[in-house]
């Protein structure tokens, strides 16, 4: 049996294969209101045969969007509509998975396919904020640095998300903590210069990511997963290392983390990354075996063969897909054909199957 389809469990819940929708933005809400867009885009994945379907990076208050197109679960009001897609996911044999995300200093921008522009507060837009007043690049704002008390605040939004998400019916939870959005900002040296007891050491630089795990976890069930996804490098002197991810790792199994979703760029604008086929497994690999903590692989991971090699190897445990997943929402159902595996399909699909 191919090591991608067979199941993975953690705590309490299972994982029909090892193949995870990646988190990727739709830049296509408003008021951050899922709708029949994020049905169909999540769904579709879900009839294809993805074990784990993740939301975009879903903004817990209204300044943590990227855009103002983003998702959200900073209100009530959002459960509804974030539950029918639960369970239309659910009733494919997939998990749900939310993202849980705020942007920091890269908010407050256009969507990809428009003019790269910050939105000012007269459109729409608002100041943002960051662990240091550090601007990202000349085309974002210079953000504000969270007081005490801002901070105190955004670990209160990511535990109430929490609460909205149970509502909604997901099942996994993973914290962003990746490409220069807020929670990368503060772990990295390079985005964060504070002098108080959130900046400075490795021990101060990782203090609000785990407050926010420990606010989270203690709202979410013991038997449901809580995911990380971290930069596992910066690709730039002096900041963020593979080796921080490491000890960060090690750290964070007793915290409550179950798995970690190993990503890497994002916090400097002029790091050079030399992207291309797994470039970015070794990542999931050194923070799996040297970290002792399940990991998931990204980065240009386009074929089954590649990505059942990767889980043989025991470079991870996960294939997290992204771009491959939007090109064929049915990869699933080709990789078991390519891999001689036998995947059920939707009964209302089975006219076409040829075993």
């Amino acid at each position: 049996m191919p090591q991608l389809f067979t199941p993975f469990t953690l705590r309490g819940i299972t994982l029909k294969n090892r193949i995870v929708v990646s988190p990727m933005c739709q830049y296509s809400s408003h008021d951050g209101f899922i709708n029949d867009w994020h049905l169909v885009h999540l769904g579709s994945r879900a009839v294809g045969g993805a074990g784990l379907i993740i939301t975009e990076a879903t903004a817990v208050n209204p300044e943590g969007r990227i855009s103002p197109n983003d998702l959200g679960i900073w209100k009530d009001e959002h459960v509804e509509g974030l539950k029918r897609v639960t369970d239309f996911i659910h009733s494919q044999g997939s998990v749900a998975g939310i993202q849980l995300a705020h942007a920091g200093r890269k908010a407050s921008k256009t969507a990809p396919w428009e003019v790269d522009r910050l939105i000012t507060p007269a459109e729409g837009g608002w100041k943002t904020v960051a662990p240091s007043p550090i601007q990202f690049a000349a085309t974002y704002d210079t953000p504000e640095a969270l007081t005490t008390e801002g901070i105190n605040n955004v670990i209160a939004d990511f535990k109430a998300a929490t609460v909205r998400a149970l509502a909604a019916g997901f099942k996994v939870i993973e914290l962003h903590g990746a490409h220069g959005y807020l929670i990368n900002e503060f772990l990295s040296p390079l985005s964060n210069t504070r002098t108080d007891e959130y900046g400075g050491s490795f021990e101060n630089r990782t203090r609000l990511l785990k407050q926010i795990i420990a606010a989270v976890r203690s709202v979410w069930p013991e038997h449901y997963p809580l995911l990380l996804r971290i930069s596992a490098s910066d690709w730039t002197e002096g900041g963020w290392t593979i080796e921080d991810s490491i000890k960060l790792a090690q750290e964070l199994k007793s915290n409550g983390v179950d798995l970690i979703d190993c990503s890497s760029g994002g916090i400097s604008a002029t790091a050079k990354i030399p992207a291309g086929p797994n470039y970015q497994v070794p990542f999931a690999d050194a923070v799996r075996n040297r970290g002792n903590i399940p990991t998931g692989a990204v980065g240009i991971i386009t074929e089954a063969k590649q990505a059942e090699e990767i889980l043989t190897s025991g470079k991870a445990d996960l294939i997290v897909m992204a771009r491959e997943l939007l090109r064929d929402p049915y990869f699933p159902m080709h990789a078991a054909k390519e891999l001689d595996f036998n995947m059920q399909w939707p009964v209302q699909y089975e006219r076409a199957k040829r075993k």
